[in-house]
């Protein structure tokens, strides 16, 4: 906890309505207001908190509107326990847990960033609660997966390889996603590395559980994805802001267009050399999400 605090976030743990103890990191704002929109943050299907921890500093410590950011350990993820029943790992289910996270914290309406999976859930959060949601952001997702970017997530969390060295966990990732990563440095890699694993017995381990990636294996890709655009038509009255990897194989251009159409508000960012799902504190990216926050109080 006292390393935790150090790196400008506390601990919090809450209740599932099915009893489980789940995880959050809580980043109070540095001498701002507390009564400005809280953001919550939302990682993808087999990632945690740590992925929004260099972006929350930036939005708790911004030096004009500071505000609190809050991010999410799904069940399975990270410090969140695993459930018995793998069933249980779905986008309503974990919908529910973000429900309870925000009754358990304190908030009543927020601005919401999801990457991937994350913006999943918002898709379904905005159909059946939004009051909660104030404004979103949407990391390299849409209403339309596409199919060789969700098999490729597939192929890879699926691979036997496993690291013996946090130096091998980097070569992995690169294996994985340098193509996509064109702008991502020595140091970019090893953060994404200790974001995804974490350390047992000397040794990194994939921070999860392995029946997530499981469920990969069981998607018949001879049939069509469905799709969200019921539940995107209910984003359609929320400030909307769209960041899209340059180099990304799930959100494709054609669905950005489309989402444009059908929500003409719609704020889009480009992450220049990164594919799924871009670092949102690399670049110009942060900047932008902080100007676009800043207008929603």
């Amino acid at each position: 906890m006292a390393d935790a605090v150090a790196n400008g976030f506390t601990e919090k743990f809450f209740g599932s309505t099915d009893g489980l103890r789940l995880y959050a990191r809580n980043y109070q704002p540095t001498g701002g207001d507390a009564d400005r929109l809280p953001v919550v943050c939302l990682p993808g299907l087999t990632r945690n908190a740590r992925d929004f921890h260099e972006l929350a500093l930036i939005l708790s410590r911004d030096a004009t509107f500071p505000r609190r950011v809050m991010a999410l350990d799904y069940r399975g993820r990270g410090l969140s326990d695993r459930d018995d029943n793998k069933a249980n790992y779905n986008l309503a289910v974990e919908c529910g847990d973000v429900i309870a996270a925000c009754a358990t914290f304190g908030i009543d309406r927020a601005i919401f960033v999801g990457t991937s999976r994350g913006g999943l859930i918002l898709h379904l959060l905005a159909a059946i609660k939004p009051e909660l949601l104030a404004g979103v952001i949407l990391n390299d997702i849409g209403p339309v997966i596409e199919v060789a970017g969700l098999m490729a997530i597939r192929d890879y969390l699926n691979r036997d390889r496993r690291p013996q060295s946090w130096s091998e966990a980097v070569d992995i990732l690169k294996e994985n996603h340098g193509a996509a990563f064109t702008a991502l440095g020595l140091t970019d890699w090893e953060g994404m590395a200790h974001a995804i694993y974490r350390e047992q017995n000397g040794i990194p381990v994939a921070d999860y559980d392995p029946a997530i990636a499981e469920q990969l294996k069981t998607i018949d890709f001879n049939n069509p994805l469905p799709d969200l655009w019921s539940q995107f038509e209910s984003l359609g009255s929320m400030p909307l802001l769209v960041v899209r990897g340059e180099n990304s194989n799930l959100l494709s251009r054609e669905t950005m267009d489309e989402m444009a159409k059908r929500h003409p508000g719609m704020v889009e960012i480009t992450a220049k050399g990164q594919g799924h799902a871009p670092l949102l504190h690399l670049g110009d990216i942060s900047a932008m999400i902080r100007m676009f926050i800043r207008e929603l109080g």
